[in-house]
């Protein structure tokens, strides 16, 4: 079952966070620590092994975007550095 939290015109499925950590070669711990939740958090949301918070997922989302990664549809892309 693949599990996807919507928050007011974000969203975010753990494949997508999965996927944008091997974009940015973050380990679970950087997005933690970037995000400000616990390392738990951001494994049982990646294994949808228990419901996390739509505050901590949206914390998560906005690390990853601040970071450079860009969200579409089902995917993730790392955002081009301006010239």
């Amino acid at each position: 079952m693949q599990m996807l939290v919507k928050l007011a015109g974000m969203e975010m499925s753990p494949n997508q966070c999965r996927g944008a950590r091997g974009l940015l070669d973050w380990s679970q711990t950087r997005l933690a620590n970037a995000s400000g939740v616990g390392l738990s958090t951001v494994y049982d949301f990646e294994k949808t092994r228990r419901e996390v918070s739509r505050e901590k997922v949206q914390a998560m989302r906005i690390a990853l975007e601040l970071a450079g990664i860009m969200f579409n549809g089902d995917g993730v892309s790392l955002r081009r550095p301006r010239k």
